[in-house]
């Protein structure tokens, strides 16, 4: 747990969509919550999609009509006795005093508060919100613009925020996400040779890309991977490093 009295604030961010900053806040925080004992809430300010508020909605249709999830809904329920984590609506701009407010009325103490955040900086308050994160982390892929957006979104962050000195943030971290385990790219050893060189952290772990993810929500499937109501399945973790990346997670968070 966290022997803090403030909770880990800890966002998913990036300046590309498609990438997988939705689908990592919800599979981080469904393990922390449901598998590895912490108290978690969820704010999704991305406006106007708000995909993580609509995965909620789909994840309770799901185990309402699939008996394999509601075995092993009961089962996990009845096993960590707390309810599923929270997850609230708001916008980027003012979510930081949204939370403040929540976590003083909150009946449970809190560990980490995920932000699922808008992909851009010229949202509204998105810089002031980044600001009062204590970690960061962007998934990225070997593509050329997802790149150059990236970095130029990560160096914003290193070189304004952070020198202004009214800022929680603690780290900034890249990670590879969609990494096809057959191809061997060299773009990979060119773009980490620049991130290294410009002075951004950058996890050891590559998420692979699989698409066995792709089939969750299916009326007859056995296994969980993606969901805000149950903790993706271990062997699927592993399949995609999943597992190592949350190991480089909970080291960098220091939970």
């Amino acid at each position: 747990m966290n022997t803090n009295k403030q909770p880990l604030f800890i966002a998913f961010s990036s300046q590309k969509g498609g990438v997988g900053k939705s689908t990592f806040t919800t599979l981080v925080a469904s393990l922390l919550h449901y598998r590895l004992g912490y108290n978690v809430a969820v704010f999704d300010c991305d406006f106007p999609q708000h995909s993580l508020i609509q995965m909620r909605a789909r994840d309770m249709g799901s185990i309402m009509s699939n008996e394999v999830y509601k075995k092993l809904a009961h089962k996990q329920f009845t096993t960590i006795n707390k309810k599923a984590y929270p997850v609230m609506q708001h916008r980027a701009d003012g979510v930081l005093d949204e939370v403040a407010q929540f976590l003083q009325s909150a009946t449970v103490s809190v560990d980490v508060v995920f932000f699922d955040l808008p992909g851009t900086v010229n949202s509204a308050g998105i810089l002031k919100t980044l600001a009062g994160m204590h970690h960061i982390f962007t998934p990225i892929t070997a593509d050329r613009v997802v790149m150059e957006s990236t970095l130029i979104f990560t160096q914003v962050l290193n070189d304004v925020v952070r020198k202004r000195g009214a800022t929680a943030i603690q780290s900034i971290s890249l990670f590879w996400n969609q990494v096809d385990g057959r191809e061997k790219s060299t773009l990979y050893g060119v773009y980490e040779d620049l991130i290294k060189k410009l002075g951004i952290h950058l996890m050891r772990t590559r998420i692979t890309d699989s698409k066995r993810f792709r089939k969750e929500g299916e009326a007859d499937a056995k296994t969980v991977f993606r969901s805000t109501l149950l903790p993706a399945d271990e062997r699927l973790m592993k399949a995609c490093r999943l597992d190592l990346f949350m190991d480089e997670f909970l080291r960098t968070v220091k939970l």
